[in-house]
């Protein structure tokens, strides 16, 4: 079964006044991309939550946060009035030397400055106990967006059978019209060649010249390598994940045949079935980007 590179997992775990949450959400990418946000108190884990992050997610664009809330009045962080006072008088005194409006709210303005609420999230103690919960936080939010992955995987799977069928069902209406073309074909050329009168010409090198001209336009190859490569993306959607760029690289093979045989095809309806062929591989294209 295949894995989605898109996903989304929170969680949350209460310890001592405290809620930690973490989230994280990840998006299509060539590899992994991994960016974090994490609150100071546990910045010295960055790097192992980092490696728990990367361990589970081989690709995408993902985003991590880890915060914690304070949940008591007890616990509510102090504003630092000396600093407020300070950032007043130096506001007031830029204000009046270069000129600047003083602002309508200075409070508003003031509680938004660097250190005002006063408590260091840096300067407290991370005990195992806490890690222990956080850690649990981490990857319980990981393992959510694994199982998100997981579920937006078998949607696409099913999504690419579908379009698996469509490619196979038109392909195997070219049949009818393929033999119809060679005749057209060799009508064509006699009809031409009765219109010339007095023509003289040797029939066994008209024979050959037919022959090579007609398996020139010959589509059985293309039709058959076609017929595998659908089969070889089928097989590849159930080894598992981690197939996103194989897949990738046989749906340009699959338009290549496609093409191809769009090319070969000087028939009305068989350039109309090719067309639409191309439609149902273009949204195989689009969706597998998506492919872990």
């Amino acid at each position: 079964m295949i894995l989605s590179m898109t996903g989304y997992g929170k969680a949350t775990a209460e310890f001592q006044g405290k809620k930690i949450t973490a989230e994280i959400k990840s998006l299509n990418s060539k590899a992994l991309d991994l960016s974090t946000r994490v609150s100071s108190i546990y910045r010295e884990k960055e790097m192992e939550i980092r490696a728990m992050v990367t361990q589970s997610l081989e690709r995408g664009k993902v985003e991590f946060n880890l915060w914690i809330e304070q949940q008591d009045q007890a616990n509510a962080c102090p504003i630092n009035g000396d600093l407020v006072a300070a950032y007043y008088r130096q506001m007031q005194e830029i204000s009046a030397k270069y000129g600047i409006p003083e602002p309508d709210d200075y409070w508003h303005t003031i509680i938004r400055m660097p250190d005002v609420l006063s408590r260091n999230e840096a300067q407290q103690e991370l005990s195992e106990e806490e890690w222990k919960v956080a850690r649990g936080v981490v990857q319980s939010a990981v393992d959510q967006l694994v199982a998100f992955r997981r579920q937006e995987g078998e949607a696409l799977q099913h999504k690419f059978e579908e379009k698996l069928d469509n490619i196979a069902a038109l392909l195997a209406s070219i049949d009818p019209y393929e033999k119809q073309r060679v005749e057209k074909i060799r009508g064509r050329i006699m009809e031409g060649l009765a219109s010339i009168p007095d023509v003289e010409y040797d029939k066994n090198r008209l024979e050959q010249e037919m022959i090579y001209y007609i398996e020139k336009l010959d589509i059985n190859e293309e039709k058959q390598r076609l017929s595998n490569h659908l089969q070889y993306f089928r097989q590849t959607m159930n080894e598992g994940h981690g197939q996103g760029k194989k897949l990738g690289f046989i749906a340009q093979e699959m338009g290549r045949e496609i093409n191809t045989t769009g090319s070969k095809s000087n028939q009305a309806e068989m350039q109309n079935i090719v067309v639409k062929m191309k439609d149902e591989l273009e949204q195989i294209k689009e969706q597998v980007l998506n492919v872990m």
